[in-house]
């Protein structure tokens, strides 16, 4: 009789898992994963099609929680102090390096796990389609003899795309002025009405205006040329070695067992390789950039390093 019970315990354990087409014991209940962001906007989208096609290679439901407020630094403090069970992780976005260097938040990317980059989506400098100048080059000779004259929007004081366009005018050594808006969105209307004279935004928020003619990206900072418009150089094509991104990925509370990472890598980076999330990613314009956990890190902890160097030298960084 002991021997029958041990038996059918044992199977029955086996069974479990197999079930839901698992190899270990992790999930045994639906998974959450923090959205620092509001739903609808880049962050949310990408993520939710994500979700959506990992949830057939975990075997469980995975909920969405737009956990906002504070530019960010709400949820990415949700994540941090999630139990490290596996059973809630997050998408962490560039906002978490430079809240930090502004002593927005007592944590740093060294209180998470990475587990992948999905997304990063670099800057890029546009102008009206009638402006005075064709290319970098043109745009920095025109600066240079106008110093303080042009101005360049972005999406917002200490934004990623602030920090892009003062990285961009120290590199090139031109003075230029800093024009912040609620968002992308308002600086691009700002520019098509001619209120300001450039923008330092990504290359998907100026998108629909240039396929309809009305704007013109002069460069792109990124070590590539972007997919959506292939004609237009880099920066570094055009004698400015600049590079600078926004960027999205899945990380873990510190403490999570290695196997439960294991299993949430594999579901996730299924989900990534899918053909339905790669299309859902290039319908929302959204550039596609994967890195594994160990070379995520490694990216962080660079990026980091970057962005408190041009907070520092645009006087954003706390003292």
């Amino acid at each position: 009789m002991m021997n029958r019970r041990r038996f059918m315990a044992a199977s029955l354990a086996c069974a479990l898992p197999a079930a839901h087409g698992q190899n270990t014991s992790f999930p045994l209940k639906p998974v959450t994963v923090i959205c620092p962001w509001p739903a609808g906007g880049g962050t949310d989208t990408l993520l939710r099609a994500l979700v959506h096609e990992a949830e057939r290679h975990l075997g469980y439901t995975i909920r969405v929680v737009n956990t906002t407020g504070g530019g960010g630094a709400v949820g990415h403090s949700a994540i941090t102090q999630a139990r490290p069970d596996g059973y809630t992780l997050g998408m962490i976005t560039f906002e978490l390096n430079s809240l930090q260097v502004q002593g927005q938040v007592p944590f740093t990317y060294r209180d998470f796990d990475p587990l992948m980059r999905i997304n990063s989506d670099a800057a890029a400098l546009t102008v009206r389609r009638d402006a005075p100048f064709d290319n970098l080059r043109e745009f920095i000779r025109f600066a240079r003899s106008h110093p303080g004259e042009l101005t360049l929007g972005s999406s917002g004081a200490a934004s990623v795309w602030h920090l892009a366009g003062g990285l961009f005018a120290a590199k090139a050594g031109i003075q230029v002025r800093h024009v912040p808006f609620d968002g992308a969105m308002s600086a691009v209307t700002a520019l098509l009405s001619g209120h300001i004279k450039a923008v330092s935004v990504s290359v998907p928020e100026v998108r629909a205006q240039v396929q309809a003619g009305n704007l013109r990206v002069l460069a792109v900072m990124d070590d590539k040329r972007d997919e959506l418009f292939p004609d237009v150089p880099t920066f570094a094509e055009q004698g400015l070695p600049v590079s600078f991104s926004t960027w999205r990925g899945l990380a873990l509370p510190l403490g999570v067992p290695d196997e439960t990472k294991a299993r949430l890598t594999d579901a996730f980076k299924r989900a990534f390789d899918s053909p339905a999330f790669r299309e859902s990613a290039r319908k929302a314009s959204l550039n596609l950039d994967y890195q594994d956990g160990p070379e995520f890190a490694r990216f962080l902890d660079r990026n980091y390093a970057d962005v408190a160097a041009v907070m520092r030298a645009l006087g954003l960084a706390k003292r």
